[in-house]
């Protein structure tokens, strides 16, 4: 619990510095860059100080050049500060679309080129896809829980169709991932984390080219990730692999 509490008190500290200075600047600027740096150096540090120590495998064969929607399972609150920073490139995000709303933070993840998402309306879910197809097209990269919502057990859930629908439109790779440790570490309905060691895997691009069909598309991201999870976490063979 005290781990937690101190990762919050670090951001609750660190983030309106961000925004004093960051948002002025983005705001005049026009360019995001230096906050989302601050952000992700806030993300990174305040999880390190949870004792939660990243490793960070496969990296290195991707091209930080290149645009890249990456797929990652989802277990914990922890991997969406966790992942982030680690990624070669900038990122775009799914964001609620309440938050929106808020003037100046709404304006400013727009900056960003965040995507908002009303994830209780399916026209809706399908119109985020939509504005993600815009996003990666201009040259950003995605970042998306592909499963949806966090698994409550450690095991991979079946996979939303709108991600493999968002690489087929633009033509760009997808990059699985798998994210080991942090259900040991915080599972979904626990708030105390546990530190210790977490992976993060990188594995290399698929074009979705190479693929006669989304369902296969879809297999093979699913093989990968779950191939990955340690034997206890792993899904049985022949679990869905999607939903609408």
């Amino acid at each position: 619990m005290i781990r937690a509490l101190l990762m919050v008190l670090f951001w609750a500290v660190t983030m309106p510095f961000a925004a004093l200075v960051g948002f002025p600047w983005t705001f005049l600027s026009g360019d995001v860059s230096l906050l989302y740096r601050m952000v992700t150096w806030g993300a990174r540090n305040g999880v390190w100080l949870t004792g939660v120590r990243v490793e960070v495998i496969g990296r290195e064969q991707l091209d930080p050049s290149q645009t890249f929607i990456f797929m990652s399972n989802h277990t914990s609150n922890l991997d969406p500060p966790l992942l982030v920073p680690e990624l070669p490139v900038r990122t775009s995000v799914m964001v609620k679309k309440a938050l929106f709303r808020i003037p100046i933070l709404g304006k400013t993840m727009r900056l960003g080129s965040l995507v908002p998402v009303d994830r209780s309306n399916r026209d809706a879910g399908i119109a985020a896809v939509r504005a993600a197809v815009d996003v990666v097209k201009a040259g950003i990269s995605m970042t998306i829980f592909v499963e949806g919502k966090r698994s409550s057990d450690g095991k991979l859930l079946p996979f939303k169709k709108g991600p493999f629908y968002l690489a087929e439109e633009c033509g760009v790779p997808i990059v699985p991932v798998t994210i080991v440790g942090t259900h040991d570490a915080m599972p979904k309905g626990r708030f105390a984390i546990r530190p210790g060691k977490v992976k993060v895997i990188f594995h290399p691009p698929i074009p979705p080219t190479e693929f006669a069909d989304r369902d296969a598309l879809m297999a093979r991201v699913w093989s990968l990730i779950n191939g990955a999870l340690p034997e206890p976490y792993r899904a049985e063979a022949g679990s869905p692999l999607a939903k609408s």
